[in-house]
């Protein structure tokens, strides 16, 4: 559900998604300062009985030690299987509190409710939840779907404009993955999507989320199609894991991955030059980074994507566009990408070695 100001009404929402009595919010320190006391205010009107877990700030959040943690608050609170658990927050508050109800008691219901614009266009919809491990990010996961995502654009208004761009990122992502007329939509609006222009951003929100959806709804849980979703996240994941997960926010790693994806598909001749600069125009017009930091070493990458998830026996996938709105998938070994790598690092006109769509 996506709409504006829908916060005052999320404990009738809930109800219709099946909770009972028993609700585990799980939040961070800034956001329930921002929305708990109106979201507590709605949870209680509607009978619902609310025990708060306030989980630190950052992508170091996610890791088994911050479960169990969450978890001894749910068992000190007495939730029991017919409960629920309710994230209010980002990206890495969804993925904590979805693995946490995954995991607690075998898997109890959740709701996601997200408040920035990258977890309400990527990581709220499709039920991937997850912690990190040192050696790769969601190393530790689950499939569990929510019961029921709400989206308030209102949430939106209280971003820092950093995390806006960084949403604008997994936004952008659609457009190249699946369509293409989304992509040029979005270098037409790409000033008012920064602006936080409430039509915009509806359209923004609901086409991300039916394109998510969609592919979603024909391989739940990455068998094929799904893949396409990781359109930049190989060598983005690489980025966050080798900055600690402090250096770049998650939005940002995946705009250096699809611009490093994207020359790769053009220096092997799946797609044009003409497509490179338009995805990198379009992300550095949102204000996202668009070159690996100089300071990783291209060793330090191989390395770190070959401990990523979607490696399959030391082969490295890579999602490749062909044209805005459509990708391919290209598997290559370590000697191929670090040839690549080589090529690619620092250089943001290629030579072609064929030209493609846009």
């Amino acid at each position: 559900m996506v709409g504006s100001g829908m916060l005052p009404g999320l404990g009738s929402l809930i109800k219709t998604a099946g909770f009972l009595s028993n609700v585990l919010l799980v939040s961070n320190p800034n956001v329930y300062q921002l929305f708990g006391s109106q979201v507590l205010e709605s949870l209680n009107k509607a009978g619902f009985r609310a025990v708060v877990a306030l989980v630190p700030e950052g992508e170091q959040a996610k890791s088994l030690e911050e479960v169990g943690r969450v978890i001894d608050q749910a068992v000190d609170g007495l939730l029991d299987r017919h409960s629920g658990v309710v994230a209010l927050g980002g990206g890495v508050i969804g993925d904590l509190a979805g693995f946490v109800a995954a995991t607690y008691m075998r898997g109890i219901p959740f709701i996601q409710v997200p408040t920035t614009l990258l977890a309400q266009v990527d990581s709220s919809v499709g039920g991937k939840v997850a912690v990190n491990h040192e050696k790769g990010k969601n190393l530790i996961g689950a499939f569990h779907q929510p019961r029921l995502v709400v989206a308030d654009l209102l949430t939106l208004n209280t971003l820092p404009a950093r995390e806006v761009r960084a949403g604008l990122a997994e936004v952008i992502k659609y457009g190249i993955i699946a369509d293409g007329e989304f992509f040029k939509y979005l270098e037409n609006h790409i000033s008012s999507a920064l602006a936080l222009q409430q039509e915009v951003m509806m359209e923004i929100v609901v086409k991300s989320c039916a394109i998510k959806a969609r592919v979603v709804g024909q391989d739940e849980r990455e068998e094929g199609l799904r893949a396409i979703l990781n359109f930049g996240h190989t060598i983005g994941h690489a980025v966050e894991v080798l900055g600690g997960y402090q250096g770049y926010l998650h939005g940002e790693a995946v705009a250096i991955g699809m611009v490093a994806a994207t020359r790769m598909a053009a220096h092997m001749g799946i797609c044009s030059q003409r497509l490179v600069s338009r995805l990198e125009n379009l992300l550095r017009a949102a204000g996202l980074p668009t070159e690996i930091p100089a300071d990783m070493a291209s060793e330090a990458i191989i390395q770190a994507v070959a401990h990523d998830k979607k490696a399959v026996g030391g082969t490295l996938r890579f999602v490749l566009p062909e044209t805005a709105g459509r990708v391919k998938i290209v598997s290559l070994d370590q000697t191929e990408l670090s040839h690549l790598l080589s090529i690619l690092r620092g250089t943001s006109v290629l030579t072609m070695a064929g030209t493609g769509g846009v």
